[in-house]
């Protein structure tokens, strides 16, 4: 059988604790591969790898780093296919999505290749007399980041794209459920730094594993930063350890989010951008739409019997299939759980329309599919519009009002995105304004920014201060100095025992 190990040190390396994980083909349910599960020292040898490098790729100029992104960029396109086709064997997401996957992320590698830019400092000259102040962004050290299962691709890159660039090293922890796609992206990192004509060994290192290693990174004293993306209770763990020993720490969490529709929306559009939002990749983004909240009961009666008729031309299938519109969820622990919520809701007291358990694929039955679910009737005080599903699954929550419909997703306890769907601009603008969200979609049902803007929720959706990728992931994973310089003409003057001013 096919067998996962890490990448450290610019070649491939076993795992040493004897223990391994299964790596699913979620079309058919057949365990493909095992991934060899780290020790706390395979953990150490990964950071070691990253300090040795760290001297060298830190001196190197900005320029030359750039390079090496442009380098990295242009394989991973050359070889998209293949890492599309690779992610979703073992994701269980169409090609298609996993090319999107891919392709976000190469979006942050473009911002990356612009870092000499990015990373220019503040001057100010005659601060004082004779005295100029200048400040500079340096990288932080060795880095790392843990990343989760359902944007193999896209997340890692947006972690260490920008984390290199600026100079630091990096380790990363993968999903242990769907692996292959990060070890391919160190190897292409290798091959990169080659062609750009340097040696960029030990720059980016991928170490695969459960709690074990992600602890084994929390507590390295040689580990400055760490990234997280994940269930808002382990990103809270993840928050609360790493900055306890020292570490600066950025943890993304989970999400509910909701889509406002408006009675003067384009329903026709809506309910496209709805299917999409809700039921694309199986539901397992952090970004997808699984609340919609029609104002106005015409308009929420309208909504759903247009949705069931939408749902009704809906085609799941393999991950190979050019025509599904989605595949299987990553495993059967994670099938199942979604099930259970579905069973869940139903007995809450929420109206069960389109109950997508018995969905079965001829030729696949031992596949981890589901199909899309409907849901009608949902209160908030339910746990099931309490909770992340993380599936297929759309609920409606009726709202009588407009002020009703913003509270809802400005109480909830995550705040990641939101969407609003109207062509009424004064509401738009005021929405936007007053929602307690960290992303606002307007007739955009998922409103991921553009890499060169920053991504980030509140609430229980993020812990820490900075966003991901654009200038904040910049600031993230470097340290600013500033120097204060004074060259004095003449004798030296007497000590001065006050506080220096610029008068």
């Amino acid at each position: 059988m096919r067998r996962i190990d890490g990448f450290i040190g610019g070649k491939s390396v076993k795992a040493t604790s004897g223990r391994d994980g299964d790596v699913f083909n979620p079309n058919t349910g057949e365990v493909q591969a095992k991934v060899g599960l780290a020790t706390i020292e395979d953990v150490d040898a990964a950071v070691q790898a990253a300090a040795k490098a760290l001297p060298g790729w830190a001196a190197t100029n900005p320029q030359r780093r750039a390079r090496v992104m442009f380098e990295f960029k242009r394989l991973v396109e050359a070889n998209m296919q293949q890492l599309a086709e690779l992610l979703s064997s073992e994701h269980g997401k169409v090609v298609a999505d996993s090319k999107g996957d891919i392709q976000r992320g190469l979006e942050v590698i473009e911002f990356a290749c612009g870092i000499p830019h990015a990373l220019k400092g503040e001057y100010t000259e005659g601060a004082g007399p004779g005295i100029d102040v200048y400040s500079m962004r340096q990288p932080l050290g060795v880095v790392a980041g843990i990343t989760p299962f359902n944007f193999p691709g896209m997340i890692p890159m947006w972690m260490f794209g920008v984390a290199i660039a600026v100079g630091n090293t990096f380790v990363l922890k993968p999903s242990e459920r769907d692996p292959s796609v990060p070890v391919r992206l160190g190897e292409l990192f290798l091959e990169a730094g080659a062609a750009a004509g340097l040696d960029v060994t030990g720059v980016l290192n991928v170490v695969h594993g459960d709690k074990v290693a992600v602890d084994a990174i929390l507590h390295h004293p040689d580990v400055k930063a760490v990234s997280f993306v994940g269930s808002s209770d382990i990103a809270h763990y993840i928050y609360q350890v790493g900055a306890a020993n020292g570490k600066r720490v950025q943890a993304m969490g989970g999400a509910k989010n909701h889509g406002i529709v408006l009675p003067d929306a384009d329903m026709d559009q809506v309910v496209k951008d709805l299917a999409g939002a809700a039921f694309g990749s199986a539901g397992e983004r952090c970004m997808a739409l699984p609340v919609v909240v029609p104002v106005g009961k015409k308009t929420a009666d309208e909504l759903r019997e247009r949705m069931i008729a939408e749902i009704e031309t809906m085609k799941v299938g393999i991950s190979s299939d050019p025509a599904a519109q989605y595949g299987p969820v990553v495993n059967k622990a994670h099938r199942d759980k979604i099930a259970n919520y579905i069973q869940m809701g139903k007995d809450e007291g929420a109206e069960l329309v389109v109950d997508g358990r018995g969905f079965r694929l001829q030729g696949y039955e031992n596949g981890f599919f589901i199909g899309p679910s409907l849901f009608d009737g949902v209160k908030p005080g339910m746990k099931t519009y309490h909770e992340e599903i993380f599936g297929p699954v759309l609920q409606i929550v009726r709202a009588n009002t407009f002020e009703e419909a913003v509270e809802l997703p400005s109480k909830h306890q995550y705040g990641n995105g939101v969407a609003i769907f109207t062509r009424n601009g004064r509401a738009a603008r005021e929405f936007a304004s007053k929602v307690n969200v960290g992303m606002v979609g307007i007739n955009v049902p998922i409103p991921v920014p553009v890499a060169y803007h920053t991504f980030g929720g509140w609430k229980r959706s993020a812990f820490g201060d900075t966003n991901q990728h654009g200038m904040e992931g910049l600031k993230f994973w470097t340290k600013v100095k500033t120097v204060t310089a004074r060259w004095p003409e003449g004798d030296v003057g007497d000590s001065s025992f006050v506080i220096p001013t610029m008068r």
